[in-house]
């Protein structure tokens, strides 16, 4: 497909942004929402294919489903000119292979944060209960200011549907990155990923992958019996602990891994330190997308923090002490509690008045002898 097509009457294909192995990208403007856009067009004997149809419909569908801010947004997917296609997130800047491509390898605090984007990208679809299939560095999108965005995902899944047969090691999937049970032809899981991500996190920082080999099988074998090179004998200089995740993450069974890319993401967040604006969510948030900034395409502009005002502390004032009342003047005879004093009195002459007939008795009982 040409430059300048218009699908369905809506997309117009402006410029090719790259070709592969499965399908052609274009940089594309919606013309129905005035917005540009990037499509993915398929390779024909792959959207002909009825069966391959379906399933890639059905995976997009899930794709489109997924709203997190690193991973790419798909808009929209369609069949036009025999040409299976989808619609997608817009990114300015270059995907992963790029950078390792110009850079050689990253240092742990450039590298590290980038994966840890990639694990709660990923981390998001493993809980919407997604597998990736193919997660390599040419599927991470970063743009100027940092943020990675994982891309594909349903493609890979759908082209799993394919019976061997209708395979080529440049399509079915990354044999590079690919976890030892995609080699075996077993199903994937999040694990799987998790692998895969172990796999461009050691060539992120190595500059070159655990396994090279000349040939697809080769690589399979390598991912299934063999070890890779430690990378201490790399990056002499690496944190123990840094080592010992990678190696967890490159077992050779699944059980021994991380189960998700969630895990994965929490235990290397201590070596790296992301900007606020890119720490990864613990929530799914929705992706809100501007229009001129993706019309634009411009690199996002340095920002410049804004200084927050220093805190006034308020001054301390002593409390007003209580007003009181004034106690009113008390005369003498009012603490005087008559009661008591009255029934004393009446004691008192109640026994005062049992003297003379006590004494009465006491002499007619002892009469006085002269």
């Amino acid at each position: 497909m040409d430059e300048g097509i218009l699908l369905n009457d809506r997309y117009q294909l402006i410029e090719k942004l790259g070709a592969g192995g499965m399908a052609d990208v274009f940089r594309a403007r919606d013309l129905m929402l005035d917005r540009y856009v990037a499509i993915k067009v398929l390779r024909q004997d792959f959207s002909i294919n009825p069966e391959f149809q379906n399933h890639f419909k059905m995976e997009a569908r899930s794709a489109a489903n997924l709203s997190h801010p690193n991973i790419v947004t798909v808009h929209d997917f369609g069949f036009a000119d025999n040409l299976l296609y989808i619609v997608m997130e817009l990114i300015p800047g270059k995907d992963l292979k790029q950078l390792i491509r110009e850079r050689g390898r990253f240092t742990v605090e450039q590298g590290i944060p980038l994966i840890v984007q990639a694990c709660a990208g990923l981390g998001y679809a493993h809980r919407a209960g997604l597998v990736h299939c193919d997660v390599k560095p040419h599927n991470m999108l970063v743009s100027p200011d940092g943020r990675l965005k994982v891309t594909d995902f349903g493609i890979a899944r759908a082209l799993a549907t394919m019976t061997p047969g209708e395979r080529t090691d440049v399509v079915w999937g990354s044999p590079l990155y690919f976890s030892p049970e995609q080699a075996q032809g077993e199903a994937p899981s999040p694990a799987s990923d998790v692998y895969s991500l172990g796999v461009v996190m050691y060539e992120l920082l190595c500059g070159t992958p655990p396994f090279t080999a000349s040939s697809a099988d080769e690589l399979a074998r390598l991912h299934i019996s063999a070890r890779p090179i430690p990378i201490r004998e790399y990056i002499p200089d690496i944190p123990t602990a840094l080592e010992e995740i990678i190696s967890k993450v490159l077992s050779k069974e699944p059980a021994a891994r991380y189960r998700t890319a969630d895990q994965l993401g929490r235990v290397l967040q201590k070596f790296g330190t992301l900007p606020n604006e890119l720490i990864p969510p613990s929530a799914p948030a929705p992706v809100a997308v501007s229009t001129t900034q993706i019309a634009d395409k411009l690199p996002t502009r340095e920002r410049t923090p804004t200084p927050r005002p220093e805190p006034v502390q308020p001054r301390y004032t002593p409390p007003e002490p209580a007003p009181q009342d004034e106690a009113e003047p008390v005369s003498a005879f009012e603490d005087i509690d008559w009661v008591t004093v009255g029934l004393s009195l009446f004691a008192v002459l109640a026994v005062g008045g049992l003297i003379p007939f006590w004494m009465m008795v006491y002499f007619a009982w002892n009469p006085i002898v002269h």
